[in-house]
């Protein structure tokens, strides 16, 4: 048994535990916060109303229609241009972006698998965009939020847009 001075001690230590793990998890200091949980929400809308098992370009729509809806402005199927020593070495295709500051990677799968984190971390590095988003509408909404620390300099390699 503990005595009253450990017990207090104890309770103390509980109550910074919580208090730290409270901020870490529900205060998130990340960029483009708001807009995020903007685009989260949007997706959670949609799965409520579609459920699952289309396709994604079904999901991709209805996320823009929804997101327009609430005022964003999206970019569906942007292409990206990759620059190596001034020549073109090949382009991508981002799934959408909303206002021109997060990249959405859209995915209808049972599981996402990590080649899928991949590809938006390399979209992320390839371009000026800090902040992605991986949203799968399989059974129920999963997301991915993935920053790029990175700073923009790119030594001999830059992304441009078309």
């Amino acid at each position: 048994w503990l005595c009253r001075c450990q017990k207090k001690s104890v309770i103390t230590q509980i109550s910074q535990i919580m208090t730290q793990m409270k901020k870490v998890y529900s205060e998130p200091d990340y960029p483009l916060k708001d807009l995020t949980e903007k685009i989260i929400g949007a997706a959670f809308k949609v799965h409520n109303a579609l459920g699952s098992g289309f396709i994604e370009k079904v999901y991709e729509n209805a996320l823009v229609e929804e997101l327009r809806n609430q005022g964003c402005n999206t970019e569906q199927q942007k292409r990206i241009h990759i620059i190596y020593d001034r020549k073109s070495v090949g382009d991508f295709v981002i799934d959408l972006v909303v206002d021109n500051s997060v990249i959405l990677e859209i995915k209808a799968v049972k599981h996402l698998e990590p080649s899928f984190d991949s590809k938006l971390l390399h979209y992320l590095k390839a371009t000026d965009f800090h902040v992605g988003l991986l949203l799968n509408f399989g059974t129920s909404v999963s997301i991915h939020r993935k920053i790029n620390s990175q700073s923009a300099n790119k030594s001999e390699q830059s992304a441009k847009s078309k």
